[in-house]
């Protein structure tokens, strides 16, 4: 960005409301009118809900909120996160100082087109298919780009290439599946490369005698990946150590892996529904990708050599920074300025960038004061809330369950419940021997 962001990260999370929009005001992250939409209780519009989605009765709103302290490939930023997950923005936020002041966060994306898949269930000649294929890709390739992909075109995208793989099935027969990979520049690309796969179809059945029976993208994208990539100097060995045994066991056993990837997610998940862009399609890329090798494996790896800890994030995350709710939503707008995103690479290098970040967040809780204590301590506002302690009652019985944790090194609502009923039990207490003495 270019204000130095240097000072709006300091004691953020300890202001008021209204403080913290003036701090985002005064850093240009946000305007006047982004903040009356936030004051007013955002959308109110039941008419936009209905271009969103079919038989829409209002909406579903979500916390937003922002991460701080990150400075990425050099360039500091506000991380505009809409989660309901307790700890997730602040544990990201105290993460990404550590990075910041002691070490460097880096991202890029290795390749630029995603895959569309027309698929043949029982090939009859794959030879011939094959050979139909070769004969006809670039021909194939200029119509695509002419009658379908056109606009792709203009924009310095398009078709790019077709491959032709073969499964073999159950029953001993062949399946053939033809890969039409696509250059979406900062489109997610999912509508285009449909069209451009049921487009082709008819050419292919054609001109091979096959059936087509299936036309549709995938959302494993291993052509175009991101990565992040995070080298902290000075780190104690014994943490050090302790978080590349944490990377070993997440590479090597699925059942904590699918925790580890969930901890990535909790970074990647809030941008991408800040910025209106389909998380489940990221997260099936994700998932689809870690078990690309035959087993689920992390999406992360984190090794230490001599005071210096380096971590990686690498994975398909296939983002859009154009068309759909991205281009709709006011908020989603919102965010997209917030970060001064450029395009669909630099929102997904964003989104590993924050992923990482917050996976070594997790990393460090897990190897020195636990998961429980770090995300118990903020959880214990809504705990205070869910036993139904008022505005007056509520800080006292946090000051409360802190104490209960720090003792007991675990709390739970029944807890939170029994602490205000005793609170309460205590001030009538003396309220009566008041009112006697009077």
């Amino acid at each position: 960005m270019e204000v130095d962001l240097e000072n709006f990260f300091k004691g953020f999370s300890k202001l008021k409301l209204s403080q913290r929009y003036q701090r985002l005001l005064d850093a240009k992250a946000m305007d006047s009118e982004d903040v009356g939409f936030f004051k007013s209780g955002g959308i109110d519009s039941i008419e936009l809900a209905d271009h969103f989605i079919e038989n829409s009765i209002g909406y579903f709103q979500l916390p937003i909120g922002v991460a701080t302290n990150f400075r990425i490939d050099g360039v500091d930023y506000v991380i505009p996160m809409a989660v309901e997950e307790t700890s997730i923005i602040a544990a990201a936020s105290k993460t990404a100082r550590w990075i910041r002041e002691a070490g460097e966060l880096t991202t890029e994306v290795i390749g630029n087109t995603i895959i569309g898949q027309i698929q043949i269930a029982q090939v009859q000649d794959f030879a011939n298919l094959k050979k139909c294929v070769e004969q006809n890709e670039q021909k194939w390739i200029e119509e695509l780009n002419r009658e379908v992909a056109a606009g792709m075109v203009r924009r310095g995208g398009g078709v790019k290439s077709l491959f032709l793989r073969s499964i073999e099935r159950p029953d001993g027969k062949l399946m053939a599946v033809l890969h039409v990979q696509l250059d979406p520049c900062d489109a997610m690309g999912a509508n285009v490369i449909n069209q451009v796969c049921e487009y082709l179809a008819h050419p292919l059945e054609e001109v091979s005698g096959e059936t087509v029976t299936m036309k549709i993208l995938s959302n494993l994208v291993d052509t175009r990946l991101t990565k992040a990539k995070i080298v902290l100097k000075d780190v104690d060995a014994k943490m050090g150590e302790a978080i590349e045994e944490a990377s070993l066991f997440a590479e090597l056993d699925p059942y904590r892996a699918a925790t580890n990837n969930k901890g990535v997610l909790n970074g990647i998940d809030p941008i991408l529904i800040a910025t209106g862009n389909d998380w489940r399609a990221v997260e099936a890329g994700i998932h689809a990708f870690a078990c690309r090798e035959g087993r689920y494996q992390s999406i992360t790896r984190w090794r230490y050599r001599e005071g210096v800890l380096t971590g990686e994030f690498l994975a398909p995350l296939i983002v859009g920074t154009v068309g759909g709710v991205t281009s709709l939503h006011p908020a989603a707008k919102m965010a997209m300025k917030m970060m001064r995103i450029e395009s669909a690479s630099h929102l997904s290098r964003i989104c590993a960038a924050v992923g990482l970040t917050q996976n070594l967040g997790a990393l460090r809780a897990l190897t020195t004061v636990g998961i429980i204590e770090g995300h118990m301590k903020l959880h214990i506002k809504n705990l205070a809330m869910g036993a139904g302690a008022n505005d007056i009652e509520s800080p006292i019985l946090q000051k409360l369950l802190e104490q209960v944790l720090a003792a007991k090194k675990r709390i739970s609502l029944s807890d939170a419940t029994m602490a205000l009923k005793k609170m309460r039990a205590v001030k009538e207490n003396v309220q009566h021997q008041a009112t006697s003495e009077i």
